[in-house]
C-alpha cells in the first residue's frame, strides 16, 4: 500500500497538496460560495479546519490551478482569474490588552502593505485598510480584491470579562468599518471565528454578511462527514481496527461515539471533528485529543463569571435559534458561548415551534466538558478527581448511599470563591449532578413528573436513586430532610420507575444556606 500522510495540524493548503497529504475535497462547496455570493461569515469550533478552508480560498483566488489537480474545482472553474488577496488572521497572537491588539493590527497591515508595495499613510487602522483595499484593487487587472479574515473574534474572547473587552471590541469595530463602504472594490469577503459576536458590536453596519453557520448546504464545509469518512479513510479505519483487535464495524461505531455527532443545521449529515479523527488514526488509539490540545480560556472565564446552571446545558437543552446563534457581550446568556465553542450541538428541531434541542455531540466532548467543570467547581485535588469518581461509581453499584454522599460532601466542603452566595443552591445541585454524571451512570436533573420535577435521578443496572436537594434556610436538619422525602412521595417522583423492578432509594439531602456545604441526609426505601 502507498504510504499515506495524515494532515494533522496542517493549515496551509499549498503545503498540504505539494507534500501529498490526504485532503478531504471541499472544493465543490468553495466554488459554489465563490460563484453565488460575496460577503460570508462562518462560525465553527476550534480544531475544525477553518484556517485550512481560508487557505484553500486563498489558493483558488490566486489562480493556483495546479494545486487543485484531481479535485472537484479543477473541472468546475474555467477562467482561473488571479485576484489580489488580503489575508488577516488574529490566530497568531494574544489580546488581553488594547495595546496588544493594536500592535498586531499594525503588524498585519504592514505585512500586507509590503506585499503590495503600498506606503503607510496613516496611523489609523481603518484608513490604512481602506488604502490597502483601493490600491490593491487599482493595481490588479480585475480591479477587485479578495479579503479573508480568520479568527476575527479572538481579541474579544481573549479579553472576556476584563476592562479591555469593550476596548478591543471598539478597536475592531473601527478596523472593520471600511468593509461595507469598500464593497465595490471587493470580489469576495469571508470571515471566520468561533463565536458570532452581535454585528452591532463589531461590524458596524456590515449587515449584508451572509451567515452560513447554520445553513444546511454548507454544514459539512469544515470537518469530516460520514460519507467522507468512508471515502477517504478506509485504510486508516482498517489499521485502527487491527490495532484495537476490533472488527471494522465495531471500529466505525466507536469512532462515531467518540468523535462524530456535530450537526450545524437540523436534518443535516453528522460531522466528525477532523483533528480528533486524524489523531486517532495516527495514534491508533481512541483518545480525548480535542481536550489535550487545550481548553479555550474564554470558556473557563464564562463558567467562572456566569451562574452554573448545569441542567440548562445538558439533558437536551431546548432553545430558540437566537439564544445560541449570537453571542451578546451585554447578555448573561452563556449558551451561545458553549454552543459555538463546540461543547453543544444541534440534536433535534421542532418545525412547528422552531425550537432546537442542543446536547453534547459525542462522548469525548461530554467527558471533557464535565471534567473542566469538575476541576473548577469542586475542592477535590485534581490528582484525586479520578479516584473519587471511581469510588463514587463503586458506592452507587453497592447501594452504599452513606459513602456516596460522604464523597460529594467532601468535594463541596467549601463554596468556591467563583460562586456567589446567592448562587449556592444552584451550585450544590449542579455539582451533585456533575459528579454523578462523571461516573458514567444514567443521570437526569429536573426530571418532570405529573406534580413537579425531581432534582437528581441516578439509575444503575439494578437500582434507582431519587435525590431531593434542599437548603436549610436556618431550619433544623431533621425537619428539612423529612420535607424532602415527603416531596418525593407527594409528587410521585418514583412512579415512572416502579415497573422497572429495580430497587428504589429516596434520599433527602440538606445543604447549608450559608455556603458551608452539605448538612446531612436521610434515606427511605
Amino acid at each position: 500500500m502507498t504510504e499515506r500522510f495524515l494532515p494533522i495540524g496542517i493549515q496551509d493548503f499549498e503545503d498540504l497538496r505539494e507534500r501529498g497529504f490526504i485532503y478531504v475535497d471541499k472544493t465543490d462547496l468553495i466554488y459554489k460560495l465563490a460563484r453565488e455570493g460575496k460577503p460570508y461569515f462562518l462560525s465553527r469550533p476550534r480544531r475544525f479546519g477553518k484556517s485550512l478552508l481560508l487557505s484553500t480560498f486563498e489558493a483558488y483566488f490566486l489562480g493556483k490551478k495546479e494545486l487543485f489537480k484531481g479535485l472537484a474545482l479543477e473541472n468546475l472553474e474555467k477562467e482561473w482569474i488571479e485576484y489580489p488577496v488580503l489575508k488577516i488572521s488574529f490566530g497568531r497572537g494574544s489580546y488581553e490588552t488594547k495595546d496588544k491588539l493594536l500592535s498586531m493590527i499594525d503588524a498585519m497591515l504592514s505585512e500586507n502593505e509590503r506585499r503590495f508595495g503600498i506606503e503607510k499613510k496613516s496611523d489609523n487602522p481603518a484608513v490604512r485598510l481602506v488604502n490597502l483595499i483601493e490600491t490593491a484593487s487599482e493595481q490588479s487587472a480585475c480591479k477587485k480584491v479578495v479579503i479573508l479574515i480568520d479568527e476575527y473574534d479572538k481579541p474579544v474572547l481573549d479579553a472576556l470579562y476584563t476592562d479591555f473587552e469593550e476596548q478591543n471590541r471598539q478597536e475592531l469595530k473601527n478596523f472593520y468599518s471600511p468593509l461595507k463602504d469598500s464593497d465595490k472594490y471587493i470580489r469576495f469577503l469571508f470571515i471566520t471565528g468561533i463565536t458570532k459576536v452581535s454585528h452591532v458590536n463589531i461590524f458596524s453596519g456590515l449587515n449584508q454578511l451572509n451567515d452560513i453557520s447554520l445553513n444546511p448546504n454548507f454544514s459539512t464545509i469544515c470537518g469530516v462527514s460520514e460519507s467522507e469518512l468512508e471515502k477517504y479513510f478506509s485504510p486508516e479505519i482498517q489499521a485502527l481496527a487491527e490495532k484495537q483487535e476490533m472488527t471494522v464495524e465495531e471500529t466505525k461505531n466507536q469512532l462515531a461515539k467518540m468523535y462524530d455527532g456535530y450537526h450545524f443545521a437540523y436534518e443535516s449529515e453528522g460531522v466528525y471533528n477532523p483533528f480528533c479523527l486524524l489523531k486517532c488514526f495516527y495514534e491508533k488509539m481512541f483518545g480525548s485529543y480535542w481536550f489535550e490540545s487545550g481548553t479555550p480560556s474564554f470558556l473557563v472565564k464564562t463558567l467562572q463569571n456566569q451562574p452554573l446552571e448545569l441542567e440548562h446545558l445538558i439533558n437536551g437543552r431546548i432553545a430558540t435559534e437566537n439564544q445560541f446563534k449570537n453571542y451578546d457581550p451585554d447578555s448573561k446568556n452563556m449558551l451561545a458561548v458553549v454552543y459555538q465553542s463546540g461543547y453543544l450541538t444541534i440534536k433535534g428541531f421542532e418545525k412547528e415551534t422552531r425550537f432546537y434541542t442542543l446536547d453534547f455531540p459525542n462522548r469525548e466532548v461530554e467527558e471533557g466538558f464535565l471534567d473542566v467543570l469538575l476541576q473548577k467547581f469542586v475542592s477535590v485535588p485534581y490528582d484525586d478527581v479520578g479516584l473519587e469518581i471511581n469510588n463514587l461509581r463503586i458506592a452507587l453499584k453497592n447501594c452504599n448511599i452513606d459513602k456516596v454522599l460522604s464523597i460529594i460532601k467532601a468535594a463541596i466542603a467549601d463554596l468556591p470563591t467563583v460562586v456567589k452566595k446567592n448562587m449556592c443552591e444552584n451550585y450544590y445541585e449542579s455539582v451533585t449532578h456533575l459528579m454523578f454524571r462523571m461516573t458514567g451512570m444514567r443521570v437526569v436533573s429536573e426530571l418532570q413528573s405529573v406534580a413537579g420535577r425531581s432534582d437528581v435521578v441516578v439509575a444503575t443496572k439494578d437500582s434507582v436513586f431519587i435525590f431531593e436537594l434542599k437548603m436549610d434556610k436556618g431550619r433544623p436538619f431533621e425537619e428539612v430532610a423529612d420535607e424532602a422525602l415527603k416531596q418525593i412521595d407527594t409528587n410521585g417522583y418514583c412512579d415512572r420507575f416502579t415497573v422497572s423492578g429495580k430497587k428504589m432509594f429516596k434520599v433527602g439531602v440538606v445543604f447549608s444556606s450559608d455556603g458551608m456545604g452539605m448538612v446531612g441526609w436521610k434515606v427511605s426505601e
